[in-house]
């Protein structure tokens, strides 16, 4: 093909979130995707709203602010879009947050502003993908992120009757 007749090809289709991601209203903290180049990075959406059920109840006088977790969880949300959109989970694998590391928040988020989350892949370790990157409002950084790890594990191993048992070598009574 010319590059002509290439570059008038239309893009891939963005994801739906919902296509993605498990979650739903009200933990469901992704509105869309704007850009994704697979296996490197990731542009996502999030709009603060007052109808958010985190804010009612809350007494005339009280900060706006939105709460600094949900602001991690809604950009481990979008870097669980670039790792469901890059590799989805195979069959009987489910997606887990290990943990995030050095999130520094910058400027408070209030209802009515518009969130853009951008992150990277900053390593790919066989079952687990290592981000990095960081959340805007216009030209304004509200929060960056060094390090967040999530990792892709059996399902399986999540829902059991069965109690929990330490690994081997780890029983206490064992060595007891």
């Amino acid at each position: 093909m010319s590059a002509a007749v290439t570059a008038a090809l239309p893009a891939p289709p963005l994801p739906r979130v919902t296509d993605l991601l498990p979650h739903r209203y009200p933990m469901l903290l992704v509105d869309r995707v704007e850009d994704l180049v697979r296996g490197t990075s990731i542009r996502a959406v999030k709009a603060v709203t007052l109808n958010e059920p985190w804010y009612e109840g809350l007494a005339a006088d009280a900060p706006l602010d939105y709460p600094p977790a949900l602001l991690i969880e809604s950009w481990g949300q979008s870097a669980g879009l670039l790792a469901s959109a890059t590799a989805p989970a195979p069959d009987g694998q489910v997606m887990l947050f290990g943990s995030v590391a050095d999130a520094q928040f910058h400027l408070p988020v209030l209802p009515g502003d518009v969130i853009e989350h951008r992150v990277r892949v900053s390593r790919s370790l066989g079952d687990s993908v290592i981000f990095e990157g960081s959340s805007h409002r216009g030209a304004d950084t509200v929060m960056t992120v060094s390090r967040m790890v999530m990792a892709f594990r059996p399902a399986g191993l999540l829902a059991t009757d069965e109690p929990v048992r330490p690994p081997a070598g780890r029983d206490r009574e064992a060595t007891a």
